[in-house]
């Protein structure tokens, strides 16, 4: 299994995704990022439904012999876990988006699920019922267990008794289930949803669901890491107070090595990285009240977007954003605090969306441990 998973599409850039196809024929990655094959002449959705279609021919790929959720369970290098379950949730008005979603084409996972009709790697929920996790319990030894490449064990249970598969169904539907992560693969099937009910007359069908992995939100279950801001296409910055300082008071710490960016952390407060040096910013009292959030990403989300010029991108490591200043890449790095799992619930329960880019869920389960296909094999 570690030479088959890969990571969700959306975090897998060119040179991840080479290494992963050549790890293994059979690894996801070949039909969550197909390429066109020119032996057949297929275009990549083509060649992913035929590829899909050949694994299951093979048995590489073996369908379960009753309906079933699963337990899926995975445990990061210093034993922490986040424990869920896998299965289909129906696509309605209680399911909920956790934060703004930045703009992004949507035909591409729209062409691939109309080709291989399989949701190929689950969106990730949020159950907002108290006890989820108290039904998942493991039923003896996983039926698949995988590490992957940052030594996250991936453990999968089948869940196929009567009972706990009704005791699960029932916890999760008492309550929302906000998406955490997934967004855009939860619109395309909506999408489909839609061609496919229009196709049909109308007719209920799997269509009306999509492959999810439901997490309890509560602190035991969630690991969340912030996402950084990077800015460029602005002349040369040295003191950010003039775009910051109307929400924030700004101190400088000293230069911008990773040693004082490292070190100027600190509860409730952001970090500045310039050519210039390392920046503290506080929150000025009233600053939260004034833009009507309770999010440092929303304070300085308002105070980058009123500054003339610049273009702003998301960066998951502190490190990597730090040295995009130091490159000349960008001229300015806002380094944030996670988010904590109370405000997501805060925010979820009133179903409010925090800014696009506040949340990176750590770690991510990863794509082939489970397809879900719609209609049988794609021919």
């Amino acid at each position: 299994m570690d030479e088959v998973i890969a990571p969700p599409y959306d975090v897998v850039g060119p040179d991840e995704r080479a290494r992963l196809a050549s790890r293994s024929p059979f690894n996801a990655i070949h039909l969550e990022l197909p390429e066109p094959d020119p032996a057949t002449g297929d275009d990549r959705y083509a060649a992913a439904a035929r590829l899909l279609a050949d694994w299951v021919d093979r048995g590489v790929v073996r369908e379960e012999a009753a309906r079933a959720f699963y337990l899926y369970r995975m445990t990061a290098p210093d034993g922490t876990t986040t424990t869920g379950v896998l299965g289909a949730l129906g696509i309605d008005d209680d399911v909920l988006p956790h934060e703004e979603t930045m703009p992004k084409p949507k035909s591409d996972r729209l062409d691939l699920l109309r080709a291989t009709r399989t949701n190929l790697s689950p969106i990730w929920g949020l159950s907002l019922a108290t006890g989820l996790g108290g039904t998942l319990r493991a039923p003896g030894p996983p039926a698949a267990r995988a590490h992957d490449d940052d030594g996250v064990r991936h453990e999968l249970w089948v869940l196929d008794d009567p009972a706990t598969v009704a005791a699960v169904r029932d916890a999760v539907g008492t309550s929302p289930v906000v998406i955490a992560d997934g967004h855009h693969r939860y619109e395309t099937a909506r999408t489909y949803r839609a061609e496919v009910r229009r196709a049909s007359g109308g007719q209920d069908g799997a269509h009306d669901l999509v492959m999810a992995f439901v997490v309890e939100l509560a602190e035991s279950e969630l690991h969340v890491r912030a996402i950084h801001r990077v800015v460029s296409g602005l002349g040369p910055v040295d003191d950010p107070a003039e775009m910051l300082g109307r929400s924030f008071h700004v101190e400088r710490v000293g230069p911008a090595t990773d040693a004082v960016v490292e070190s100027a952390a600190a509860p409730g407060s952001a970090t500045a990285v310039t050519a210039g040096g390392t920046w503290r910013l506080r929150v000025r009292t009233g600053a939260f009240e004034e833009a009507g959030t309770d999010l440092l990403a929303g304070l300085v989300d308002l105070a980058l977007g009123a500054v003339p010029g610049a273009s702003l991108a998301y960066e998951a490591e502190w490190g990597r954003a730090a040295a995009a200043v130091r490159g000349g890449e960008a001229q300015l790095a806002v380094l944030l605090p996670p988010v904590t799992v109370p405000q997501i619930s805060a925010w979820a329960r009133a179903r409010r969306r925090m800014p696009p880019k506040t949340t990176y869920f750590s770690p991510k389960p990863r794509t082939g441990m489970v397809f879900r296909m719609l209609t049988g094999p794609p021919r």
